[in-house]
């Protein structure tokens, strides 16, 4: 199976549009930089995993909804894996 990263790209705008938010506020919320989520929406990026965690964070939905068009608010738990992501940084290694 293999992503459509253009509809990504379409849902992420639709549900910005649908909040009534410019793509600043989003980046900000998500802490993008300037111009990504542009770059995003028209598919020229290809958004990482934490990137389209943060986003649904930010949109206040769930990756689902970007990735395969459905929302399942039902589990919320993706929030906390989003939450863990934000603030992960990469040259630190983990255990286990």
């Amino acid at each position: 199976m293999s992503l459509d990263y253009k509809e990504i790209g379409r849902r992420i705008a639709a549900r910005r549009e649908q909040l009534g938010l410019e793509q600043s506020e989003v980046e900000e919320r998500a802490d993008l930089s300037y111009k990504y989520l542009s770059n995003i929406e028209r598919g020229i990026s290809i958004p990482s995993t934490e990137v389209i965690m943060r986003l649904a964070s930010a949109l206040e939905t769930t990756p689902n909804e970007f990735l395969i068009g459905t929302n399942s608010s039902d589990n919320a738990e993706w929030e906390d894996i989003a939450d863990m992501l934000r603030y992960f940084d990469k040259k630190k290694t983990f255990s286990y």
